[in-house]
């Protein structure tokens, strides 16, 4: 996959894929963990530098 993301949007996504992550999974209550899935769109699209989105 070519990489069509810039840097500053790169490292902007894994901050608020991460962000996301840990505030959903410690905040939330029981069941609704899973929402804290979410974060994991921002944070692999930054990691691999690739958006579908962007094409």
């Amino acid at each position: 996959m070519p990489v069509n993301e810039g840097t500053a949007d790169r490292i902007l996504r894994v901050i608020v894929g991460l962000a996301i992550i840990i505030v959903l999974a410690v905040f939330l209550p029981g069941a609704e963990k899973w929402w804290a899935l979410v974060g994991l769109v921002p944070l692999i699209t930054g990691l691999t530098g690739f958006c579908a989105l962007y094409t």
